[in-house]
């Protein structure tokens, strides 16, 4: 007999070899008829793999994360045996899930399919999903296993084989498709009732663009037809609310292939929202303690290898910089933490100077791949709002509890409330992607999950979503289309401090290692501008529109006038735009409307004489006339709550 423990800590008895399916079964049929994995331990597993000691299991459905990740990444599997039924002799590289839904990276030699080739290919997933083929795990050796594809002429396989040690090595097999592969997967294709394959790209075979590129087949599946309708409603509000088309219609940024690839040019009206975000956020900081620093875009490529960053993400950085005379190295700074670090080191500290916080709006490079840029969410040159915190280790629980206030607080000020904490922990079956050691791991999650308690925030876990040298709280929100991103994240770290010997004199008058602490309520601003744009449609708040105003003259005789309410305005802050063109009314008022300026002040005759102004509002029509006294002062009150 095995003991199974249930997450509401319920405790029960079963055979040995017992799988997670049939203790679903045993609870009752319908959880059985939802239940697509299991997580056991920690581990996310086939419900339908025999136990065969103590455990603690989870039930995984449609609700959770690991039961859509095995329903996608078994959807994937179902769109090679269609493939490999259509088109004989594919070749098949990767087909994980992704975020949302699948993808295959597969090699058709010459051939190049068709928004056609999807529609059959769509065809032939639903008439193999009806047939409920199961899903079959089978341990091979890796000569048996490298036997099977080299017979099959597959030497993306056998190059994936090469890398894996024997003994380690599962098939799975549905219908007449067998792949490579270490699960886990569905019970059967029958769970799967609805099926879209939604584009086709091209992907370099494991990212190199030394290699081949292959086809990458996307797609998307649910467990009823009803949910993938929603999904195409909603990926079409979403192509509405792209912000690479609003950020056109705008004005807000660009792009050139001059400049590079994934290097936003920031155009005025997009520099001033982001100045905007930028004060809104200072003037925060300021008042909550924290010392503004600045520091350069490049960095002595020892610096980070001081800092682990080169033996972790150096591959996947740009390349060092060699000075011409003196043949120094220095890198694009992919981190502003290494530099806070040495700002630290700069002046002997007591723990009088605990907490001490140093902010930064810092560009960072990083090179992302050119197939995985898109827009603002993923690009080689971005900002963050990057702070790092020096605290003694009895401050670090209050501190963080701080950091949670203020991430907060910017939520809410831009509507981003609805939102999930994620405690991102370290992967217990790969140690060698983190630095330090486990004490000082055990001791900064359990200070994270600590800090959310304490704070009445709701929060789930994900093992291997650390950072390499910290565990940290990340902000998952959800825009108002139901879409999930990761915006801001506070991390603990006992590990830099140690690397850059960064010290503080106790009470004792000892030397002691101070614990570092880093936080970016909005993450990239680039990223944050982007999920902006998409939540509101482009329709942003008073507060932060580039243009607050726009003044509309009726005709050039009254231009004087409406250049006089301008520098009014002005000299309150508030951004203006004076529309001089010789145009008709109706037609500026629409121009303005279509560039979601919150206010416009039409300006004739009447307007002049009696020193006021007739305001429409976008979204409203008109709102009548008004003296500009009495706009001026509900406009500023309007932009000072922040509404």
């Amino acid at each position: 007999m095995i003991k199974v423990t249930f997450p509401d800590g319920a405790v029960r008895e079963y055979e040995s070899g017992v799988s997670a399916l049939d203790i679903a079964k045993s609870i009752s049929e319908g959880l059985a008829r939802k239940v697509l994995a299991a997580e056991v331990d920690g581990k996310v597993i086939d419900s339908f793999r025999p136990l065969t000691q103590d455990v603690h299991l989870k039930l995984l459905t449609w609700d959770d994360n690991g039961g859509k990740s095995t329903f996608w990444h078994s959807s994937a599997h179902l769109l090679a045996e269609a493939l490999e039924a259509l088109y004989p002799g594919t070749k098949f590289g990767i087909g994980p899930a992704i975020e949302k839904g699948f993808y295959y990276d597969i090699d058709l030699g010459d051939r190049q399919l068709s928004d056609s080739d999807l529609v059959a290919l769509e065809k032939k997933m639903k008439e193999l999903a009806l047939q409920k083929e199961v899903y079959t795990r089978k341990d091979v050796s890796k000569a048996d296993a490298i036997e099977y594809f080299k017979e099959k002429g597959d030497q993306y396989k056998l190059e994936l084989i090469d890398g894996l040690e024997d003994g380690h090595i599962t098939f799975y097999t549905q219908g007449h498709f067998t792949d490579l592969c270490r699960g886990p997967h569905i019970p059967n294709t029958g769970f799967i009732k609805a099926i879209k394959l939604t584009n086709i790209a091209g992907a370099y075979w494991r990212g190199n663009e030394k290699n081949k590129m292959l086809t990458r087949i996307y797609g998307v599946t649910f467990p009823s037809q009803k949910e993938l309708d929603e999904y195409v409603t909603m990926i079409e509000e979403a192509k509405k609310r792209d912000h690479r088309k609003i950020g056109k219609e705008l004005e807000l940024f660009t792009f050139s292939e001059k400049v590079g690839p994934g290097l936003p040019l920031w155009l005025p009206k997009g520099t001033l929202l982001r100045n905007k975000l930028q004060d809104f956020l200072q003037k925060e900081l300021i008042a909550r303690g924290y010392q503004p620093v600045m520091t350069p875009h490049i960095g002595s490529k020892q610096l980070y290898v001081t800092s682990g960053h080169w033996a972790k993400y150096g591959q996947d950085s740009f390349r060092p910089i060699t000075t011409p005379q003196e043949g120094e190295e220095y890198m694009l700074k992919p981190m502003n933490c290494p530099h806070h670090c040495e700002i630290y080191k700069s002046s002997p500290r007591s723990y009088k100077d605990l907490p001490l916080r140093f902010s930064e709006f810092g560009t960072v490079y990083r090179y992302e791949q050119s197939g995985e840029l898109h827009g603002l969410t993923r690009v080689r040159s971005f900002t963050q709002d990057d702070a790092h915190i020096f605290v003694t280790p009895d401050q670090v629980l209050e501190e963080f509890e701080r950091n949670i206030d203020l991430v907060t607080f910017v939520f809410k000020a831009l509507n981003f409330e609805n939102f999930t904490a994620q405690v991102s922990l370290r992967d217990p079956n790969n140690k060698t992607k983190y630095i330090g050691s486990d004490e000082n791991w055990d001791i900064a999650e359990n200070a994270i999950r600590d800090a959310a308690k304490a704070k009445g925030l709701p929060f789930i876990e994900e093992e291997g979503e650390a950072a390499f040298y910290g565990p940290k709280l990340d902000f998952m929100v959800k825009d108002a289309i139901g879409r999930s991103w990761q915006l801001g994240t506070i991390q603990v770290d006992y590990n830099l401090p140690e690397r850059f010997e960064l010290e503080y004199v106790d009470s004792d008058n000892t030397k002691k290692r101070p614990v570092m602490i880093h936080r970016a309520p909005f993450g990239s601003i680039e990223r944050f501008i982007a999920v902006l744009l998409e939540n509101c449609a482009g329709n942003l708040p008073l507060w932060l529109a580039p243009i607050q105003v726009a003044i509309l003259p009726i005709s050039d005789k009254f231009n004087d006038y409406a250049k006089e309410v301008a520098i009014a305005l002005r000299l309150l802050d508030i951004t203006v735009n004076v529309d001089e063109r010789n145009e008709k009314i109706g037609r500026k008022i629409r121009d303005t409307e279509v560039k979601k300026v919150p206010y416009m002040l039409v300006i004739g005759e009447k307007e002049a004489n009696e020193k006021a102004v007739s305001i429409r509002r976008h979204g409203q029509g008109d709102l009548g006339t008004q003296p500009l006294d009495t706009f001026i002062s509900n406009i500023t009150k309007e932009i000072a709550e922040k509404k």
